[in-house]
């Protein structure tokens, strides 16, 4: 196993972050009603424990829940399967969105939900602290003033130990940057972001700012629901009951062009092909290859798929394979970055990633 630091902290976490979303049985989501959520996965009590031990035997130190996923349920297994290495994994957890009850007050990046929140996160976990506490998602409603007082008072009591945010645009990760240095509060140290080869959104924006800032880049979904582990092919639709085969249209987005979804594909194989390797692998080597990314959050339900990304750690893609995986993937430059690029490339070095390239 390969291991990376979180920003400018000095807090070393595994290249690959094992994640608890798919742990749970029969288990969903408060309040998801409107859609079926069990294309997440159920992996059950017997196959998360085997599926532990296989992540901690092989170097993983990286674990990410949130207290929405399957209502607690990806909390209470990691309570229960990491309370005897405690002391030598990183564990991250989420809050924001509303798990129980349902009064006006039982979700947002308020004082009042996020302090009840933790506490309820440590209680299902079975230890005294958070390594690592991520804003699931942006509170338009509550101030980030507030939020990042009760943020560093956490990390001040001990409770939390470093802070980061979770799917929110690029403006509101600087603003609450801005007012952590003003306030002299506990800053944001780490983005969890969707990325891979399709969907490079983070590029424009979020990429360039990590780097500018020193946070830190965890991508969720490098396989984009497993679109890309080669599963799906060309002219065959998506399998029934495959979780992209119910996505959203939200969710399914990066991947409405199917050309170049399989396009992508297409690259990725012959790469891997080539390395003996799997188009899984690739994937993720690809994202690991990215500035500012710490590590890849990866989900497998099954022993095989997890093996299969563990051997991604065996070997990294050459510069000349990310370009290649680079051309095949681009889109659209969109404005003012194509502006920027042509504009400014006159003062740009060597090494530097802003202003960004066009394809």
């Amino acid at each position: 196993m390969r291991y990376r630091y979180i920003g400018d902290t000095g807090l070393a976490v595994s290249e690959l972050c094992f994640g608890a979303m798919t742990f749970g049985g029969g288990a969903s989501f408060l309040g998801a009603a409107d859609r079926n959520w069990s294309e997440f996965g159920t992996v059950d009590d017997q196959n998360v424990e085997r599926l532990m031990a296989l992540a901690l035997d092989s170097g993983i130190n990286f674990f990410d829940t949130a207290d929405v996923y399957k209502n607690g349920t990806g909390e209470e297994f990691f309570g229960r399967t990491l309370k005897h290495v405690r002391d030598r994994v990183i564990i991250g957890t989420k809050g924001r969105w509303r798990v129980t009850g349902t009064g006006p007050n039982d979700f947002g990046a308020t004082r009042h939900h996020l302090t009840e929140s933790v506490e309820a996160s440590l209680r299902r976990l079975q230890t005294d602290y958070i390594d690592l506490y991520h804003i699931h998602g942006f509170d338009p409603r509550t101030s980030l003033d507030e939020t990042l007082r009760v943020l560093d008072d956490l990390v001040r009591s001990g409770k939390v130990r470093y802070l980061g945010v979770s799917n929110w645009a690029a403006w509101q990760l600087m603003k609450g940057l801005s007012v952590s240095e003003r306030r002299n509060l506990e800053r944001f140290v780490v983005y969890q972001g969707y990325y891979n080869l399709g969907a490079r959104d983070l590029e424009w924006e979020l990429i360039p700012l990590a780097v500018d800032q020193k946070v830190a880049i965890t991508a969720w979904s490098p396989l984009a629901g497993g679109f890309l582990t080669g599963k799906y092919k060309r002219g065959e639709g998506r399998p029934s009951g495959s979780r992209l085969s119910e996505a959203t249209p939200a969710e399914s987005a990066p991947l409405t062009d199917e050309d170049l979804a399989y396009d992508i594909v297409d690259e990725m194989q012959r790469i891997a092909d080539a390395r003996g390797a799997t188009v899984a692998q690739v994937a993720i080597n690809w994202v690991l290859a990215k500035p500012a990314v710490a590590s890849a959050v990866i989900g497998a339900t099954k022993i095989h798929q997890l093996e299969d990304n563990l051997k991604a750690m065996e070997w990294t893609l050459t510069e000349e394979e990310v370009a290649a995986l680079d051309k095949v993937s681009a889109t659209r430059v969109p404005y003012p970055y194509w502006h920027i690029a042509t504009v400014g490339a006159d003062r740009k070095l060597p090494g530097d990633i802003y202003p960004p390239s066009p394809y």
